[in-house]
C-alpha cells in the first residue's frame, strides 16, 4: 500500500472558482469536512507563512501555507491536535481544462499506507462535496448587480 495520496478531478468550474474554493473561509466551510453533520470552523490566512485551522466537530487539524500562487497552486502542512505524527503536506494544483478546471490533490508525508488510506477516506467525500458545490450556479457579481 501507497503512503500517499494523489486525486485527480476536472470540476465543472473555472479555476478562479476553484481557488477561491480552497481558500475563502466562507466557501471553505461548505464543504471541507468529510461529514456534513459535524459542525465545521475555518479560519485561514491565505499568503505564503500564513496559518490555518480547521475544527470539525472535535477534531482539529491545522498547519502553515508553504506557497500560495493563485489561482493556480497551493501547498500548505497538514497536523491533527493531539498527536504525536509529523505534518504531512498537501498540495493542490490547478489547471484549466476545456470542461472547467482540472484539479490534482497530492497529500504526503504519511508514516504508514494505514494512515494514507485513513485520509484518502476523508478526501474522498471532500472533493464529492467539493464539486457538488461548484456545481451550483455562483452569482457573478459582474452581471449580477440587481
Amino acid at each position: 500500500m501507497d503512503t500517499e495520496i494523489r486525486i485527480e478531478r476536472v470540476l465543472p468550474a473555472t479555476i478562479g472558482r476553484v481557488y477561491d474554493a480552497w481558500t475563502r473561509a466562507d466557501l471553505l466551510v461548505q464543504w471541507y469536512c468529510p461529514n456534513p453533520k459535524l459542525d465545521l470552523k475555518v479560519q485561514a490566512d491565505v499568503r505564503t507563512g500564513g496559518s490555518y485551522v480547521v475544527e470539525m466537530g472535535p477534531y482539529v487539524v491545522r498547519g502553515t501555507y508553504l506557497e500560495v500562487e493563485p489561482p493556480r497552486r497551493l501547498v500548505f502542512s497538514w497536523k491533527w491536535d493531539g498527536t504525536d505524527d509529523e505534518p504531512t503536506r498537501v498540495e493542490v494544483e490547478l489547471s484549466e481544462v476545456p470542461d472547467g478546471t482540472r484539479m490534482l490533490l497530492s497529500h504526503t508525508g504519511f508514516a504508514t499506507a494505514e494512515d494514507a488510506a485513513n485520509h484518502r477516506q476523508g478526501w474522498e467525500p471532500e472533493v464529492l462535496r467539493l464539486a457538488e458545490l461548484l456545481t451550483v450556479r455562483q452569482p457573478d457579481p459582474a452581471t449580477d448587480r440587481g
